[in-house]
């Protein structure tokens, strides 16, 4: 029986196949990233090439889902602007019916639950997206970072990356996020971390800022060329200090290379100058 065809059936090995075929698609998308700072939230993510007459407003890939939380996502596009209108819809009808907006939490777990609710359906096929959400709750001033996963799966992240490479953007963020870090320290490490597998720079590099009673801000292109401007002359100093340090040890090394050779040719100039002495 071929198990990777019937959505709701599991293979002997209890894995259900089309379930990890959507992580397959996430895997293919573009990266994003989501960092949480000291009382900011960053997303950042990989924009696409556009073409010449291509309007870049149908190819984002970070959502406004209300005015505290936003979503970047990594996978299938449609996928994605299906699962945004229905985070959409429940954020304003719990605006509506509890008089609150919602918090970081409940709308992650909306949004896991419809993606579970694919995995378990005949006729019908997961969502092929994974989604990082992020945001301040109305009573809070702490961020908050979540991830949703094609399974239904929802968890709570201090930064963390999705799509293309993620593991290479992940392991970056290990090594060099810190608690707290300011506005300006935690967009840089956003862009930092998708330079790791971006090749082309800041023009398809998208970042936006979420901060406590603020709405949701879209870096310009020009500040966030300046942003990669910054880190590339830092690695260009770093690059210089390094080349520094090498070319004094070469110049330790050789100069103690020659007074070691001048002690030699005078031990033997002394040792035969004895000889001559001796003979006479």
């Amino acid at each position: 029986m071929s198990y990777d065809r019937a959505l709701s059936v599991f293979s002997p090995d209890g894995r259900l196949l089309q379930v990890e075929y959507g992580n397959e698609a996430v895997k293919r998308g573009t990266t994003a990233v989501g960092i949480r700072g000291g009382d900011v939230c960053i997303l950042a993510c990989e924009r696409k090439t556009l073409l010449k007459l291509q309007d870049n407003r149908a190819t984002q890939k970070i959502c406004h889902l209300d005015d505290h939380v936003s979503l970047a996502f990594a996978g299938l596009n449609a996928d994605a602007r299906v699962l945004v209108d229905k985070a959409r819809v429940e954020a304003q009808s719990h605006r509506l019916t509890v008089e609150d907006p919602v918090t970081i939490e409940y709308i992650s777990r909306h949004v896991a639950g419809i993606q579970q609710k694919y995995t378990q359906s005949g006729g019908v096929r997961p969502f092929g997206i994974a989604t990082l959400i992020c945001g301040f709750d109305p009573a809070d001033s702490t961020p908050r970072l979540y991830m949703t996963e094609p399974a239904g799966i929802y968890s709570a992240w201090r930064a963390n990356a999705i799509g293309k490479s993620s593991k290479t953007v992940r392991e970056y963020l290990e090594r060099h996020w810190t608690q707290d870090l300011s506005r300006d320290d935690a967009i840089k490490l956003a862009v930092q971390a998708l330079l790791e597998v971006v090749q082309t720079g800041a023009k398809n590099i998208e970042v936006c800022v979420l901060a406590k009673n603020k709405r949701q801000e879209t870096l310009k292109d020009e500040e966030v060329e300046l942003v990669v401007k910054q880190i590339a002359d830092e690695k260009e100093a770093e690059a210089q200090r390094k080349r520094d340090r090498q070319q004094a040890a070469q110049a330790q090394s050789t100069s103690g290379l020659s007074a070691s050779s001048g002690t030699a040719q005078a031990g033997t100039s002394a040792e035969a100058s004895t000889r001559g002495t001796g003979s006479d």
